[in-house]
């Protein structure tokens, strides 16, 4: 008899073990976790059911012919367009330029850069001519003033959008998808176009910043000196000291876009990246370099296609699109159909993209008179 109530004793221990253990993975006991990538992802999305699949292959340690150890799962993403959002009427750095140039500093700035801030308009050339006349802009700044002031904008609203600041142009599913792979062991890396420090400044201020280290940011390089040295050619010919600035000089050292994105991933970071995001041909040196065959382990490269053009600015053709991506090894995401959300609910599409707002009208004035003093000097 005692050993009857003995083995049930033990049972009913191991029933509630059980019970226990049952509620890991769930939200409360009996209530399944959601899926992951579904709070900003369509139920039917392809690509995040890709995702998921190959998450889990490469973290199945048991699972010898596909699995990653964690040293080893690096996955890079570009920022404009792959994170936050770029499909207004200019993206960050660039009204931050403008701010810069024609509102809060013109008196810092050359008339030939405010006439450069004055003439941008949606469908310019983010390349490398306008990423110079960004390095000349912030010319003396401190890299810490720099990234202040980055700060500092990001809390400015965009007219493209209604109650949308700067900084919050997140893409929720992309979010969503950082802290994904971070939670199962990837280190991420932002690797953008947008300059370094501006870079770190609106990753740090973000939805995705625990899960990004200053240390993981790649981007577009300026000049760097110590102030008051900033005219002597070569760093080996002056030293640091204690309560020194660093300085922007206004040189220009390279635009991280192509196979600069390539280049700097192999320098800083050493390894290939297992998984690449971006959304435009500028991005596709960083995927194939992930993807290449001489990659060790199992890869992927996914591509934003911004096709929505309700809750977004997007222009681009699916079908088109996707068929090109897919071509060069690509897995193509939709932001029509494959995110579910977009931005948060109090975030809506404006009526106009293009808006002439206070700033560009500070523009037209700048403009006008740059170009009478050109006049007066010429005559």
């Amino acid at each position: 008899m005692n050993k009857t109530k003995g083995i049930r004793k033990s049972l009913s221990m191991i029933l509630v073990i059980l019970m226990i253990f049952g509620c890991i993975g769930f939200t409360g006991c009996g209530k399944k976790s959601a899926k992951a990538l579904s709070e900003n992802w369509a139920a039917d999305s392809q690509a995040a059911e890709n995702l998921r699949s190959y998450v889990s292959k490469v973290t199945n340690k048991n699972d010898s012919e596909n699995f990653i150890p964690e040293e080893d799962r690096i996955a890079v993403f570009d920022m404009d367009g792959t994170l936050v959002c770029e499909t207004y009427y200019t993206y960050y750095d660039t009204m931050m330029f403008i701010n810069y140039c024609l509102v809060d500093h013109p008196e810092k700035v050359s008339d030939e850069l405010k006439a450069v801030a004055a003439e941008i308009r949606p469908g310019y050339s983010a390349g490398e001519e306008l990423a110079r006349n960004f390095a000349k802009a912030y010319e003396g700044m401190t890299v810490q003033e720099l990234y202040d002031y980055a700060v500092n904008f990001g809390q400015q609203e965009t007219a493209s959008f209604k109650n949308m600041r700067y900084i919050d142009g997140f893409y929720l599913p992309m979010v969503e998808l950082v802290k994904y792979l971070y939670d199962n062991g990837f280190t991420i890396y932002v690797v953008s176009g947008t300059e370094r420090t501006t870079t770190r400044a609106i990753i740090a201020n973000s939805p995705i910043s625990e899960y990004v280290s200053p240390t993981h940011v790649i981007g577009t390089e300026f000049e760097v000196k110590v102030k008051g040295s900033e005219d002597v050619p070569s760093n080996m010919d002056y030293k640091y000291a204690d309560g020194d600035e660093l300085v922007f000089s206004g040189g220009f050292i390279q635009k991280n876009l192509n196979a600069n994105k390539t280049i700097w991933i192999d320098r800083e970071i050493g390894k290939r990246p297992v998984l690449a995001f971006g959304n435009s041909g500028s991005d596709t040196s960083m995927m194939n370099y992930a993807i290449d065959k001489r990659n060790p382990y199992p890869t992927a490269a996914y591509m934003i296609v911004a096709d929505d053009d309700v809750r977004e600015w997007g222009t681009q053709d699916w079908a088109e699109k996707s068929a090109a991506y897919e071509e060069q090894g690509y897995v193509p995401i939709s932001m029509k159909n494959d995110f579910l959300k977009i931005y948060p609910d109090s975030i809506e599409k404006a009526d106009e993209q293009y808006i002439e707002t206070e700033v560009k009208k500070v523009a037209s004035n700048n403009i006008v008179h740059f170009l009478k003093q050109k006049l007066a000097r010429a005559s």
